[in-house]
């Protein structure tokens, strides 16, 4: 093992975090090389810079006038540079500064520095590069992104358990909880991921709910199991009714207890309106943990970061960093999402307002972009090719049982017609 992963394992030493490591995070550090060597010249290189491999012209990064017409609100470094590995130091300091403000429960407790990844898809994979490993395995609920299992059982040959996300009207709590009961007989861990609000069904915890799950898990780790939770929060902020829990669940597992590692992968994909940017942040937190596990950690996923893509794009995330500090931006932002809640409030009305087929049944839901129906007797992927072919609409079926339907992409006005379709779509194909 390089000495420079057995320095960073020995900061870590006795913490979740060691216990939780995969065989690929136990060996994982970020070398001492060009990109290390090139920060400390940034720093001292006073009379000239040749580290790096950029094309410099008056001290700027070279820049073609056809880019350079395209985006004259950058200069060539903010537009065409490369950025630091683990991303733009201003960036992931006002991120950090943002989750605080966005989530009153970590008022006072200690986190990681965000650390720059391309996406979220991304950031879930890192994270399961640095913990997972064939043989474990991850809770997960039965609705859940799909990607989820390509990365666990297709990336890391490990082995999914899923539980059935809703119990009643509302979220499967003990369902949850067995799961990580169980994963612990097996390894003496768990590693559960946790998406609200969740893709496919757009449902978001109760504030109830959301203490009851906090409850199991400290209980299940102060029985001895050592847990990972992964707060997906890809859709963090679109919640919709006044119950919910508007938060990240990783604001209440952060310090917890010693043995869970909470690790946050969101990003400004949805928050921000920018789906195409490709920018994604992972935070770590943990009771008892300081600057120098923080920075262990980091370290670790910077050498999984430089491994792969070397770094994100350094064009998405200065134009994210002057969002991020515009003046109005968060105008801006509610006024998006007054308009996806008005889309909401269209479903959840038209919904109760008309009878639809028997067994076809909408999900709960309360929050995020989407909604899901269950198609009982009968294939809800035949019931998306008779809509997508003879209908004109274009929907996503799910273990051929699911049928989501996102209203984020539906104007207001057009979602009562919606509705109307596809549920005559559904007595034409019974």
């Amino acid at each position: 093992m390089n000495q420079l992963a057995e320095e960073l394992n020995a900061v870590l030493a006795g913490t979740v975090a060691e216990r939780l490591f995969s065989e690929m995070g136990r060996r994982m550090y970020f070398p001492k090389g060009i990109i290390t060597q090139s920060a400390e010249a940034g720093e001292k290189a006073y009379r000239f810079n040749a580290t790096i491999g950029m094309a410099y012209e008056h001290g700027q990064p070279m820049m073609l006038d056809a880019l350079r017409a395209e985006l004259p609100g950058l200069t060539p470094t903010e537009a065409v540079a490369y950025a630091s590995t683990g991303g733009i130091p201003e960036l992931r300091k006002t991120w950090k500064e943002s989750l605080y403000r966005k989530n009153p429960s970590l008022n006072g407790k200690k986190i990681s520095l965000p650390t720059v990844v391309p996406g979220l898809t991304a950031a879930i994979s890192y994270i399961c590069d640095m913990f997972v490993e064939p043989g474990d395995t991850v809770i997960l609920p039965d609705l859940h992104w799909p990607n989820y299992r390509l990365i666990v059982e297709e990336r890391k040959s490990a082995a999914g358990i899923t539980y059935p996300l809703f119990a009643g009207k509302g979220y499967n709590i003990e369902g949850l909880l067995e799961g990580v009961r169980q994963a612990s007989q097996r390894r003496g861990k768990a590693i559960i991921i946790l998406n609200f609000p969740n893709n496919p069904t757009g449902y978001s915890l109760t504030l109830d709910e959301a203490d009851r799950v906090t409850a199991g898990l400290l209980e299940i780790a102060q029985q001895g199991t050592d847990i990972l939770v992964i707060a997906d929060d890809a859709y963090f902020g679109l919640q919709y009714e006044d119950d919910l829990l508007c938060e990240s669940i990783f604001a209440r597992l952060a310090d917890l207890h010693p043995n869970i590692l909470a690790i946050k992968a969101d990003g400004p994909t949805k928050e921000d309106y920018v789906w195409g940017f490709r920018i994604g942040f992972v935070t770590f937190g943990a009771a008892g943990f300081g600057d120098e596990h923080y920075e262990a950690l980091a370290k670790k996923l910077l050498g999984i970061i430089r491994s792969s893509v070397s770094s994100s794009s350094s064009l998405s995330q200065n134009l994210l960093l002057k969002a991020l500090k515009y003046q109005g931006y968060e105008a801006q932002k509610a006024r998006y999402r007054e308009i996806l809640k008005g889309r909401y409030k269209a479903m959840k009305k038209k919904l109760a307002e008309m009878t639809l087929p028997d067994g076809f049944t909408p999900m709960p839901f309360n929050s995020g972009y989407f909604m899901s129906f269950r198609c009982d007797g009968f294939s809800a992927e035949a019931l998306r090719k008779k809509l997508l072919n003879e209908k004109g609409i274009g929907t996503v079926s799910l273990m051929d049982r699911y049928l989501r339907v996102a209203f984020s992409s539906v104007e207001e006005s057009d979602i009562s017609d919606l509705c109307d379709v596809i549920a005559q779509a559904v007595v034409e194909l019974r």
